[in-house]
């Protein structure tokens, strides 16, 4: 499908690696102009090497995200270099541990610096422009705002946040014809996920446990097809679709557990 995204400015945070890097591809091959902002520039600039090499468009701006004046900065440069922007994906992020018992406030902070503020400051900043484009948000999100996971209540809880703001935003940006929605991701096989595997007693039964509970094909959900439905929402073609918490997860919140059994 053409989704008619040639040209279009299209800014995504985490955009080096996982989920980010499959926007980012996804994309690119569309015709957009992705801008990875994230906080190794060695890794942004290997990406945009390929794609620029592939006669695609991209770019990349390193930027500490858990630091507000980083995120205006990333913001900044678009505006300079493009004097545009048309889209903003929100997906930086990590499921770092910071629990109830074991937390404390510091950490709790912090991690939702890492997890939520820069998606709201990322928006704040992109918003003049994006309403002049009529351009559009999407903030990929996770299954454990609803689902619950144990000992990840700052990230949980940034997760509740970021679908509370793709509604409440939906609402605010109606009025300039700006669309905003999450992808509410489950299980999906990236590096990240890979790392965390290995950290486990018996990674490769944890993984075929894991995948068994995956209604759909009894497998991960992989970044190609979380990319595929953000360039959707990104584009046109999903042109009557805001507020809206998709699910991109074989099935794994909504579908009833005994069907894998």
């Amino acid at each position: 499908m053409n989704l008619e995204l040639q040209h279009k400015v299209i800014l995504v945070t985490g955009g080096a690696k996982g989920i980010g890097e499959g926007i980012v591809r996804v994309l690119a091959a569309e015709g957009a102009h992705p801008v990875i902002i994230g906080r190794d520039a060695k890794d942004n600039q290997k990406l945009v090497d390929e794609l620029l090499a592939a006669g695609q468009k991209a770019d990349q701006f390193a930027a500490e995200l858990s630091d507000p004046k980083a995120c205006k900065a990333a913001v900044d440069y678009v505006l300079l270099k493009f004097g545009r922007i048309d889209g903003l994906v929100n997906n930086a992020g990590k499921n770092d541990g910071v629990g109830l018992e074991k937390g404390n406030y510091e950490d709790f902070m912090a991690s939702l610096h890492r997890n939520l503020v820069h998606y709201y400051l990322m928006a704040h900043h992109a918003l003049p422009a994006l309403i002049k484009s009529k351009g559009s948000i999407v903030n990929i999100s996770s299954k454990t705002a609803e689902t619950g996971q144990g000992n990840t209540s700052a990230y949980a809880a940034s997760n509740g946040g970021r679908n509370a703001l793709t509604r409440e935003w939906a609402v605010e940006l109606l009025k300039y014809g700006i669309r905003v929605n999450a992808i509410i991701v489950a299980e999906c096989w990236t590096p990240q996920y890979a790392n965390w595997i290995e950290t486990l007693p018996n990674p490769k039964e944890k993984l075929d446990s894991i995948n068994k509970r995956i209604p759909f094909e009894n497998r991960m959900t992989t970044p190609e097809e979380i990319a595929n439905t953000t360039a959707f929402l990104l584009s046109n073609k999903s042109s009557h679709t805001t507020g809206q918490l998709i699910h991109v997860d074989g099935g794994y919140v909504h579908l009833d557990k005994i069907i894998t059994e």
